[in-house]
């Protein structure tokens, strides 16, 4: 088969991962099955909206700004329970996510790594620890803003979120050096 004269576009990410990532954890961890090899599966974006209960058109704004920084629509989510306390209904939307597979998840890490954490204030690298034991890691921002899609002037309100990157990796040893290769600024 003739390949077609054009090439498709491939994540820069992806291809670092396929040409030398995966080589460089064969050799760390003498993996001899090439399905072995430890990959990124999803990265999971959560924004949690609290103000959503006074006034609903701040879902609205939170989710066109999560729309801007994954380039997917968010789905919403919707509170299991009732509290009068905090005057929070059943089935009430408090917040959006957004689950990022194949090349889209690619640019969004590259562009978290790359830009977005280096504009985070006081940033001094990320805690090596936040492993869930089954090679996920989390890890949770105070501000949108720092993403190049968000426009400062254009937002009402700052919302933070929560990123967790979905490895295959079996143990917390594995992920993090997964994700050291891919240029995690781990502190520990």
């Amino acid at each position: 088969m003739a390949k077609s004269a054009e090439a498709k576009y491939e994540p820069r990410l992806k291809t670092v991962y396929r040409e030398r990532i995966r080589a460089a954890m064969k050799e760390k961890f003498g993996y001899t099955n090439e399905m072995r090899v430890p990959k990124l599966d999803k990265i999971v974006v959560n924004m949690g909206i609290g103000e959503a209960v006074a006034d609903s058109k701040k879902v609205a704004a939170a989710m066109k700004d999560l729309a801007a920084i994954t380039g997917q629509k968010p789905a919403p989510t919707r509170a299991r329970l009732s509290i009068a306390t905090f005057k929070l209904r059943e089935g009430m939307t408090i917040g959006a996510k957004v689950t990022l597979r194949h090349d889209r998840m690619y640019e969004f890490l590259d562009r978290l790594i790359t830009i977005a954490l280096p504009r985070v204030k006081d940033f001094r690298g990320l805690n090596g620890n936040s492993f869930d034991g089954r090679g996920n890691y989390a890890m949770g921002l105070k501000e949108h803003l720092v993403f190049p899609e968000i426009n400062y002037d254009e937002i009402d309100q700052i919302w933070g979120m929560d990123i967790v990157v979905v490895t295959t990796a079996g143990t917390n040893e594995e992920a993090k050096a997964l994700l050291t290769e891919f240029q995690f600024p781990f502190t520990n």
